[in-house]
């Protein structure tokens, strides 16, 4: 009789213990895998490829300490630490409701993008202590779209998953589809110079309508250097040493402001690029590797008037120019640019 009471309670407790988890279980499909979008331990990310439905592609590896696009450029570091920021802090806000859910799954079909992550685990991992046999592997495969009708949210579905979601970011109000760019153009570094002193061999400052402003820096050990006035190759006897070195310090961080590759029809391009040139500086280290700008003068093509309301046809705020030997086609700005735009007459002390 004991026996039997007993094993009635015990099938009554895992009953009881079974619709539990059963009912557990629907309320909780929040924790299923395939609405799990974030990756915590970012840090074990290797590649992050991101695709959209135009066919463009891009393809994020870490690389020498940093990160490289489409294994050719350097990568933002800003913007690839924002991705990943993103990547560890994504939540899920709710299921799409049934009501909509077919429709964002079109939309999604049409526009959403792909991302693939890739980590390196290792094969064993005791209580994530000991962890032997590191490999990398695909750790989640989902799809972007758009935001949500409050702009607050974004929506996800895994892939292989039937049922979408709305993800958001804790303390971020916004939707996060922007920031999975399939755009090679918007991750590539921004980079002109960024050179220390210590590793600039020489550096040659052209003016193409002024030329008696050109000169040459040279370094002739560590600690000293010479200047040469290009128009005429002479020597300078005397220069402001301080003045140079600030110079020279200048080359540490010079940035564009947008590729424009893309953005400015051909012919207009080429007809700026046939135009005489307004600067061209070079930058050559001590490994014999140079960086080399070449600027024009950006004309204004809608009226702009100065404080005299009298037209300028030149943008004072910005130019045109070319890097990356002359493949790519830049604006830039005089704000981050005057500092490497000095005559010779600064070298001098005048």
């Amino acid at each position: 009789m004991k026996k039997n009471r007993f094993a009635l309670i015990l099938t009554l407790l895992l009953l009881l213990v079974a619709v539990f988890l059963v009912v557990n279980n629907r309320k909780s499909t929040l924790d299923r895998s395939e609405s799990v979008f974030a990756v915590q331990d970012t840090a074990s990310i290797t590649k992050i490829f991101i695709a959209n439905m135009d066919s463009s592609e891009v393809l994020l590896e870490r690389a020498n300490g940093g990160w490289v696009v489409n294994k050719r450029y350097e990568a933002q570091v800003r913007k690839v630490d924002v991705l990943l920021n993103t990547i560890m802090k994504l939540r899920v806000r709710a299921p799409v409701s049934a009501a909509g859910h077919n429709n964002v799954i079109k939309r999604m079909a049409g526009t959403a993008v792909k991302v693939e992550i890739y980590q390196v685990v290792p094969r064993i991992n005791l209580f994530g202590k000991i962890k032997l046999f590191p490999h990398e592997v695909k750790s989640k495969v989902y799809y972007v779209g758009d935001a949500t009708k409050d702009n607050l949210g974004t929506f996800m579905l895994m892939e292989g998953a039937e049922d979408a979601f709305i993800v958001f970011l804790p303390e971020f109000k916004g939707f996060v589809s922007t920031r999975y760019s399939a755009i090679e153009d918007d991750w590539r570094d921004h980079k002109v110079f960024r050179s220390t002193l210590g590793d600039i061999k020489s550096i040659r400052m052209e003016f193409g309508r002024e030329p008696e402003n050109s000169f040459l820096i040279e370094a002739t050990d560590r600690n000293n250097y010479q200047v040469t006035r290009l128009i005429d190759n002479q020597l300078l006897a005397r220069y402001d040493t301080l003045r140079l070195l600030n110079y020279l310090t200048s080359f540490s961080d010079v940035r564009f402001e947008a590729l424009l590759n893309q953005d400015i029809p051909a012919g207009r391009r080429d007809s700026i690029i046939a135009s005489p040139f307004l600067h061209r500086i070079t930058l050559t280290s001590i490994q014999g590797m140079q960086d080399m700008v070449t600027t024009f003068e950006k004309r204004q093509y809608h009226d702009h008037l100065d404080v005299d309301y009298k037209f300028v046809p030149v943008d004072l705020d910005r130019l045109y120019g070319l890097v990356n030997n002359n493949k790519d086609f830049v604006l830039l700005q005089y704000y981050s640019f005057d500092k490497v735009l000095r005559p010779i007459s600064f070298l001098e002390g005048n």
